[in-house]
């Protein structure tokens, strides 16, 4: 298989959603749940309807609110059930990524609900005379997800409510130090996506990428305890990171071959490679 190929099959590792019950919301359907986590729901018959189309809630249950409240308490019972976690955050629950937003849960259980997960990636860049360098960040070890792996300089999830744009000032303030009005230059430069299999359900992520001219001695720094440090490298050095190794972050390798891709950097003749790069489309 091509070097960097690879990297999207390991994010795409679900051919199917056969075996899974479809969740919905109303007439939309907004996930995806395992058999088992479905199982967990059975408990709550207020709120959880079982049907021959798959899993819903109930009919009653019709404004945002309504149904943020419902999912609160679904979000409760898959927890306790072993299906992902709390973690006190809430995401917006749209049916495509488009979509108008139909209600919130935590974030913790949108992979055991197969529900679409958004977030926002920045590509650090440095053009010098010798080249393109990019900014990256060493995630910190005790990070639950891809401990001590490499990372975009800024990454994370949307909390409810918030653009892209938004989000993408904030999380470069929090996690990188880099003041609002340099964050609020970055280039909007695409999206990549993928349909994972995890230990926590169906993931459908979605990210947006953007890119950063960052000037020289513009240095970013660790401003929570996401990240271990950063270090600026030249591209090729980054290039043979992703192709050669496994020390980047899972989806980070997909958000960096569309950077390549982007700059020329990697022949992809056939257009497997970027057809491969969005899932959700």
């Amino acid at each position: 298989m091509d070097p960097f190929a690879r990297h999207i099959a390991a994010c795409n590792n679900l051919p199917s959603p056969a075996g899974y019950l479809p969740f919905r919301l109303g007439e939309a359907q907004v996930g995806w749940l395992e058999p088992d986590a479905a199982k967990a729901l059975t408990f709550l018959p207020s709120r959880v309807h079982f049907g021959p189309d798959g899993v819903s809630l109930a009919a009653g249950l019709r404004g945002p609110g309504a149904r943020s409240a419902a999912l609160a308490e679904v979000a409760r019972t898959l927890a306790r059930a072993g299906f992902g976690r709390i973690r006190g955050e809430e995401f917006d629950v749209r049916a495509t990524p488009e979509g108008p937003v139909l209600a919130t849960v935590d974030r913790g259980v949108l992979p055991a609900l197969g529900i679409i997960s958004q977030g926002v990636h920045l590509n650090g860049l440095v053009r010098r005379a010798d080249g393109l360098h990019l900014w990256l960040g060493w995630r910190a070890k005790d990070k639950a997800v891809a401990p001590g792996k490499l990372d975009n300089v800024v990454a994370g999830g949307i909390p409810a409510g918030l653009t892209p744009e938004r989000c993408l000032v904030k999380e470069a303030e929090e996690e990188a130090s880099l003041p609002a009005e340099l964050a609020a230059r970055a280039r909007p430069a695409g999206r990549v996506s993928y349909i994972m299999r995890t230990e926590e359900g169906m993931r459908r992520d979605l990210l947006h990428v953007f890119d950063l001219d960052i000037p020289e001695g513009v240095e970013p720094r660790p401003n929570d305890d996401e990240v271990e440090r950063f270090e600026l490298w030249p591209i090729g050095r980054v290039v043979e990171a992703v192709r050669e190794t496994e020390s980047v972050k899972f989806n980070v390798n997909l958000v960096l071959i569309d950077l390549f891709l982007r700059e020329g950097l990697l022949p992809d003749p056939g257009g497997a490679l970027r057809a491969g790069l969005d899932q959700l489309a």
